[in-house]
């Protein structure tokens, strides 16, 4: 019922990313060279998480990923891992670092009086 053109202006996006990325969706290896291999690095990722029982962070996968004979950069793993949605388990207890008390204010024993009779006084 409609076209592409109209459906493109209407979306705010021109109508040769429209194609490119309907290429992209029916020829996966036209993609970038990036884009092919991070899809082969969720795959690789997503078995190392699973494998570790789903608690493996980020440093952790990408030990075991170079282990492996995978040579990813650390910041790699850390950018696919949040897209994917994993992360891993947090251990330990949260450290209360400040203990706020909450007492009465002591009383005025001296009779302050902060009164400025002039400016710059």
């Amino acid at each position: 019922q409609y076209g592409v053109g109209p459906l493109c202006s209407e979306l705010h996006i021109a109508p040769s990313t429209y194609y490119h990325c309907q290429q992209q969706r029916h020829h996966p290896d036209k993609r970038s060279a990036r884009a092919q291999r991070d899809d082969w690095l969720k795959k690789e990722i997503q078995r190392v998480y699973d494998e570790n029982h789903k608690v493996y962070g980020v440093r952790k996968v990408w030990r075991q990923l170079l282990r492996e004979g995978i040579r990813v950069a650390r910041c790699t793993v850390a950018r696919l891992m949040a897209v994917m949605g994993l992360a891993g388990v947090l251990r330990g207890k949260k450290v209360r670092t400040t203990i706020s008390r909450k007492a009465v204010a002591a009383g005025d024993r001296v009779n302050r009086q902060f009164v400025a009779e002039r400016p710059d006084q």
